[in-house]
């Protein structure tokens, strides 16, 4: 069956596009709709067109497989001048999502009509792009200046109503009654006739456009794909519209060929490849979670539960304290209440995630939870007694979870009767917002309790990542040998504001000791003020713990400002001259070798030992977990730019041991990302 067919209501021709599940504009559906338009015009009897899509939604973008294969005509920017072109009047009808080249689809088309739920953007950007069929160009002359600005530069979709507002939408039909609206409003326009966009003039005022770009400098910081997409909307205001194409094509070229959007086309695509586990086959089923435990109602404890409680799943929590447990429920109702009065939340649906949960003193109510979460404090011994109690209480088929960062898993799930129920599902501070989720594959962890988790993930809004079992799974081991380095680099003659600039600037939201400072200085330090074997010790012993007491790496302001320490310095200066180190400049070249290289060649062993399932898992980890810049695609994206050999060099002049994948790659000038 086609994916485009065509319908006779009278006078008016209706397209449909069926290509599911998003009506992708593939090469079939573009030659459809090229089609559809000649026959129309073919036909004296016709005198509108409608064009609609059966199925969830209009049509959702581009077909993005087809990036990297030849073009096949039509293509998108030759459809959208052929529907505009039609001596007819066109509608489109919107229902679901009219996204990218979708709403560039519409945006050919001379009128629209769209049902309240349906939203509508270019998320381009999102990709390291830009609308390259003519949106940049048509959305100012439809919607104004100031919209489109802001929707080519952020991506984000608006609703109808606001589509509506700003001219976008002509007008909302009934939520089930699109079709014959459209049809009738596309009778209606007979009499009008088409109204291309490119004959409309730009609307609003030039100057929104500079005033965009500035405020939201910080926030575009080193992508490429914003400021494009500015200089083509403010090309629209300056230049006739076939020039304004021109300048759209020619930037938006630039931007597909260019090192950001392949980095930020890989990430979208491995994303995806994340969720899927090698060696389990289609006849495993997940295990069904209706209700979760959680243990501790810390900072973790209670991030984690929110997840839930935010997708309607009950959560009991139980803490071992009354005055911790008040603590720890009071947090969370703070947290959704700050949400609600930023206006994403309606104040029945606090009371409604607040209402499914459960507070507790009793481990044994968690009896009939169908998972159960520890997330408790980092201690081998302390997680072993609970997984041992834990065992005792949980029903038949309950599924356990550590929210463990570096601990073995295997040794945990020893402590229990059912190994085969236990897995880690290390969550990401703060729990309720960052995206990333670790499912930690033990050695006894059975298929459908690894297939659950990653699928309670999904459901949670999370990206999740297979991990095996080491210390620190892989971020966080990843994580360990650029932190190393960081301090040998203070001892040599480095400054913490230096080490941290490079990584700012190579796009990380804070550089190794900025992330210390915020995490706690004194995490995993002994507790023994006497006991000063490193600079970090020396830094808690006088209370210099971070962000949290106003003093770690940095001083801190009432603001929580940074700057540099005289303290610090002092501390550095006298372990440099203990240890005898020879104080020298360093290069910021030094630092990028010395910290973000071993991190590469770390992903390499992480690789080759199958602790994690593909190159592109490692990426994922670190763009939703870390921060690592999306522009650059990942730790093993980024080494697939800068070249194994050259990776390869910079560890050997500093002494590293390099792991034979990453030596392998660099001999057969191998990838690391097909």
């Amino acid at each position: 069956m086609s994916v485009i067919t065509t319908e006779r209501h009278g006078d008016v021709l209706v397209i449909i596009s069926n290509n599911p599940p998003v009506n992708a504009l593939g090469a079939a559906v573009r030659q459809g709709l090229d089609a559809g338009i000649k026959e129309a015009l073919a036909d004296d009897a016709v005198k509108a067109v409608v064009i609609r899509c059966d199925g969830r939604t209009f049509f959702a973008g581009a077909d993005i497989t087809e990036f990297t294969k030849p073009p096949v005509p039509p293509m998108l920017p030759e459809v959208v001048n052929t529907i505009e072109a039609c001596t007819k009047p066109v509608v489109a009808a919107i229902h679901g999502t009219a996204l990218g080249g979708g709403l560039e689809t519409a945006l050919g088309c001379h009128y629209r009509i769209a049902v309240p739920s349906a939203k509508l953007g270019v998320p381009e950007v999102k990709l390291g792009l830009l609308p390259g069929a003519g949106g940049t160009q048509r959305l100012p002359r439809i919607a104004g200046i100031e919209a489109a600005v802001e929707m080519c530069a952020t991506g984000t979709p608006i609703p109808a109503a606001r589509a509506l507002a700003i001219g976008l939408v002509d007008r909302l039909a009934g939520e089930d009654s699109l079709a014959d609206e459209a049809i009738a409003f596309a009778r209606e326009m007979i009499a009008s006739g088409p109204r291309p966009s490119r004959a409309q003039p730009v609307k609003g005022d030039p100057a929104a456009i500079p005033a965009f770009a500035e405020a939201n400098a910080r926030r575009f910081k080193g992508f490429d794909a914003p400021a494009a997409n500015i200089a083509c909307v403010e090309a629209a205001t300056r230049l006739p519209f076939d020039e304004g194409i021109a300048f759209e094509q020619q930037e938006f070229m630039k931007l597909m060929f260019g090192a950001q959007s392949a980095a930020q086309r890989h990430i979208f695509f491995a994303e995806r490849q994340a969720g899927k586990i090698d060696g389990i086959g289609d006849d495993v089923k997940p295990r069904p979670i209706r209700k979760v435990g959680m243990i501790g109602a810390g900072t973790m404890g209670g991030g984690i539960s929110m997840n839930f409680l935010s997708a309607g799943i009950p959560v009991t929590i139980v803490e071992q304290e009354q005055a911790a447990l008040d603590r720890g429920v009071g947090v969370i109702r703070k947290n959704y209440e700050a949400t609600a009065a930023k206006g994403r939340l309606k104040p029945e649906q606090v009371e409604a995630a607040m209402g499914l949960l459960t507070p507790t003193l009793k481990l044994e109510d968690l009896a009939d939870c169908d998972l159960v979460i520890e997330a408790i404090f980092e201690n081998m011994d302390v997680k072993k007694d609970v997984f041992s109690r834990l065992d005792k209480i949980a029903k038949p088929g309950a599924i356990l979870a550590s929210n463990t960062s570096y601990l073995n898993i295997d040794e945990i799930a020893a402590v229990t009767g059912r190994a085969q129920d236990v897995l880690g599902m290390h969550f990401f501070s703060p729990a309720n917002v960052m995206k990333l989720l670790e499912v930690v594959r033990g050695a006894k962890t059975a298929p459908d309790v690894l297939l659950t988790a990653m699928g309670v993930a999904k459901t949670i809004g999370k990206v999740a990542v297979v991990a095996g079992v080491c210390d620190g799974f892989i971020g966080n081991r990843m994580l360990m040998p650029r932190q190393v380095e960081a301090m040998k680099l203070l001892m040599e003659g480095a400054t913490p504001a230096q080490v941290d600039k490079v990584h700012t600037d190579f796009g990380m939201p804070m550089g190794p000791f900025q992330m210390s400072d915020l995490a706690g200085v004194d995490i995993g330090w002994h507790r023994d003020p006497t006991r000063i074997e490193n600079v970090r010790d020396a830094l808690c012993a006088v209370g210099r713990w971070g962000q949290k007491t106003g003093k770690g790496f940095y001083d801190y302001d009432d603001k929580r400002r940074p700057s540099p320490s005289a303290e610090v310095q002092a501390i550095i200066e006298d372990f440099a001259a203990k240890t005898g180190a020879v104080k020298r400049a360093i290069s910021d070249e030094e630092i990028v070798e010395r910290t973000l290289y071993p991190m590469v060649n770390e992903g390499a062993l992480i690789l080759a030992e199958g602790m994690a399932q593909r190159a592109s898992d490692i990426d994922v980890v670190w763009v939703y977990g870390y921060g690592w810049p999306v522009y650059r695609g990942g730790p093993m994206f980024w080494a697939d730019l800068e070249g194994s050999d050259k990776i390869v060099a910079g560890l050997e002049k500093h002494g590293f041991k390099v792991a034979p994948l990453l030596k392998e790659k660099a001999e057969t000038k191998g990838r690391f990302n097909r």
